[in-house]
């Protein structure tokens, strides 16, 4: 937080479970009371690449400060309960989340602001083509996502270059304006009918 950098080392994974009753209960295994964990809770990254420093804006940064107190708050009210498990996003017991609160989360999120529903996933797609598209280095935004090859920028160019365009029609004709025709095309030997003049 001091440095306002947010360090990628590791990928949380969606948990697998087995019965953990002697006699199965009758339920899929990740609803059995007495359900087991298989796998671990996470990972390293799917390449190197994935392993990265991402700089914090400093409003995002506050936010997390903000919210390191609150939860500071919820572990002096939890106590003993408290399994301070280094998290800084918790249950009130200091657990681990569950993989679904950030996809639950998500879409509350999109319907609060009125916006087409999309996946979580989407959210990282438009991140990516707003870097692009204000300029930032396609070396940067590698870096940034966790890509290990140009492909996966490539992948986004050409939405890329549609905004632009797109962007471009809409600014055509706002600082510019035709030049409005001579009434008499034999004395505009000059070649500017028709031309552009700065508007204003």
């Amino acid at each position: 937080m001091e440095r306002g950098v947010l360090m990628v080392r590791r990928s949380r994974r969606r948990p697998r479970y087995a019965h953990g009753c002697g006699d199965p209960c009758g339920r899929r295994a990740g609803y059995c009371p007495q359900r087991q964990r298989t796998n671990p809770e996470t990972a390293d990254t799917k390449s190197r690449a994935g392993r990265r420093v991402v700089g914090l804006p400093a409003q995002l940064a506050d936010l997390l400060t903000a919210h390191q107190v609150k939860q500071e708050a919820e572990r002096l009210e939890a106590g003993g309960k408290w399994a301070d498990e280094g998290r800084l996003f918790a249950t009130p017991d200091g657990r681990g989340t569950s993989t679904r609160t950030d996809y639950d989360d998500w879409k509350e999120l999109l319907a609060a602001a009125g916006v087409r529903d999309g996946r979580l996933h989407d959210a990282r797609h438009t991140a990516a083509t707003v870097l692009l598209i204000l300029g930032v280095s396609e070396r940067a935004v590698m870096g940034l996502m966790g890509w290990s090859t140009t492909a996966m920028a490539a992948r986004y160019q050409h939405m890329v270059d549609t905004v632009r365009a797109d962007v471009a029609r809409q600014v055509d004709g706002l600082i510019w304006e035709p030049a409005k025709e001579s009434l008499d095309d034999d004395d505009d030997d000059d070649g500017a009918n028709g031309a552009f003049v700065p508007m204003g």
